[in-house]
């Protein structure tokens, strides 16, 4: 798990308003005008696993929900299409969090992707049921794109809970 000689550090409690302004930028990158790019990144998706995997006590389902149907109203997709997929990724998520959580950054991105394929899977077969077409296999790549930077949104996402280095020589941790 860790290299010889590397210490793991104990990291700060999340603040709320933290959570809350990290998933509120997402909502708004998923907002910007390159969504259309096949491979632009699911970021409320990617934020919401985040904090489900971290914090599954303070973002659930129920976040998740909400969340999803903002993306529905926002992206006029069929009502209840994001809400479905985002609230069964945050169920899986919150279950696999303590598992994920042993494995490095890397190995989590591993985890990450056939969640946010599952999730993909999800709005495409709502979609489908009401009758839309298939978009394509291009459709996918934004799980990919996700995976990808689960490393640097988990860096970014933790910057506010680590504690300074100050290494004690007489405490274990």
């Amino acid at each position: 798990m860790l290299a010889a000689g590397k210490r793991q550090r104990i990291l700060l409690p999340v603040k709320s308003w933290f959570i809350w302004l990290s998933l509120a930028v997402a909502l708004l990158l998923n907002l910007l005008p390159p969504t259309r790019i096949a491979a632009y990144p699911e970021w409320v998706a990617l934020v919401l696993t985040f904090w489900c995997v971290r914090e599954p006590r303070r973002v659930n389902v129920g976040t998740s929900w909400m969340f999803g149907f903002a993306m529905d109203i926002a992206d006029a997709a069929l009502l209840g299409q994001h809400a479905l997929s985002y609230a069964l990724l945050a169920y899986v998520a919150t279950s696999l969090s303590r598992r994920m959580q042993w494995f490095p950054v890397s190995q989590q991105a591993l985890h990450l992707l056939p969640l946010m394929l599952f999730t993909q899977l999800i709005m495409l077969g709502t979609n489908a049921i009401a009758g839309g077409m298939f978009p394509g296999w291009t459709f996918f790549l934004s799980s990919f794109t996700s995976a990808l930077l689960w490393p640097a949104v988990s860096f970014i996402l933790l910057l506010p809970q680590r504690q300074p280095e100050s290494i004690d020589q007489t405490r274990p941790i």
